[in-house]
């Protein structure tokens, strides 16, 4: 627990599990004073602590019924007396709301602020650029044009688009995304920002890939029915499907083949009115492979996680919990 958080969702989740030991045993000196050590190593540990504090003080029926009201950030709490699964929906609870705090109002506003399209939950929106090239936003997605006078082409911002590019030999296309540059002329294929970095797909063409990650180099060139996943932290995959599986969003569908579960629940994620926790982190670095329907994403997480021995708990209307056996 006491090592540093490499996001706000991490934070939120791991003040969530302060916040539920501390429930479970109010009276516990040392985790007290490594909760406070905690706080204090990361100011983002700090306001984690705080918004989940809160909204744990706003909800006392969500939980057990015998949370007090509490001032943010105190170190207060009454023995609950909840175990196994009642601890698990808890933690959950608590992330979710905090996690939509810090994830809907900051940086919601800065992508809005940041960009020149934007979807919103389960929305699909057909883009015509200036150039003659066609963008289909997927849900939950955000993009930003390059600048016209050096360059034609989108930075995608977050989640995925599929692109038809109108073809112009002395004006390279380009999608950036975070650290990955992909290059074309004119062809169709998909790009999608995922937990694990950037992945691409083509349908027609040829596209170049190229980025530097960690001081690694990485150039290649995909052909149609080639994809690629690059990110910060693991090595370059790359594998081959059939063209029609590139970008099944569009068909609404999620196909996957050896994806990282987080992955492709971040992916369902865009589809559901809602918040899904995972409160189990040994099951979100599982592996998937499967057809899921995003016009159900309720059935589509019970058959992710189920497939692994999971299950998911609708907590509310808005809130779908899955965990581990």
């Amino acid at each position: 627990m006491n090592r540093p958080a490499s996001n706000p969702d991490r934070a939120t989740m791991e003040a969530a599990r302060w916040l539920v030991a501390l429930e479970d045993d109010p009276d516990d000196a040392d985790l007290r004073s490594r909760i406070d050590a905690w706080r204090a190593a990361d100011p983002a540990h700090d306001a984690a602590w705080r918004d989940t504090a809160h909204v744990h003080a706003l909800m006392p029926a969500a939980a057990s019924g015998e949370f007090a009201a509490r001032q943010p950030g105190a170190t207060t709490a009454r023995r609950g007396g909840r175990q196994g699964f009642g601890q698990r929906i808890a933690a959950g609870v608590l992330t979710a709301v905090a996690a939509g705090i810090l994830l809907l109002l900051a940086p919601g506003l800065v992508l809005r602020l940041q960009s020149d399209q934007v979807t919103t939950t389960a929305e699909v929106r057909s883009i015509a650029l200036d150039d003659g090239s066609l963008v289909l936003l997927g849900a939950d997605s955000a993009i930003a044009l390059l600048d016209r006078d050096a360059n034609r082409g989108i930075r995608l911002l977050k989640g995925e688009a599929f692109f038809q590019v109108a073809p112009d030999p002395e004006r390279p296309f380009k999608v950036v995304a975070r650290d990955v540059e992909v290059t074309v002329l004119g062809t169709s294929f998909n790009v999608r920002l995922g937990v694990e970095g950037a992945e691409v797909a083509v349908a027609t063409g040829v596209v170049q890939v190229a980025t530097t990650v960690e001081d690694r180099a990485v150039s290649l060139y995909l052909e149609p029915g080639n994809w690629a996943r690059i990110g910060a932290t693991r090595p370059v995959e790359r594998g081959a499907l059939r063209t029609d599986e590139v970008a099944p969003w569009r068909r609404g569908q999620i196909v996957a083949r050896d994806r990282p579960m987080a992955d492709v629940i971040d992916e369902l994620r865009r589809y559901y009115q809602g918040a899904i926790v995972v409160a189990d982190d040994a099951l979100r670095g599982r592996r998937v492979t499967g057809v899921y329907n995003l016009g159900d994403p309720k059935a589509a997480l019970n058959a992710i996680v189920g497939a692994h021995g999971g299950a998911v708990r609708q907590v509310s209307p808005w809130l779908l919990i899955a965990w581990g056996s």
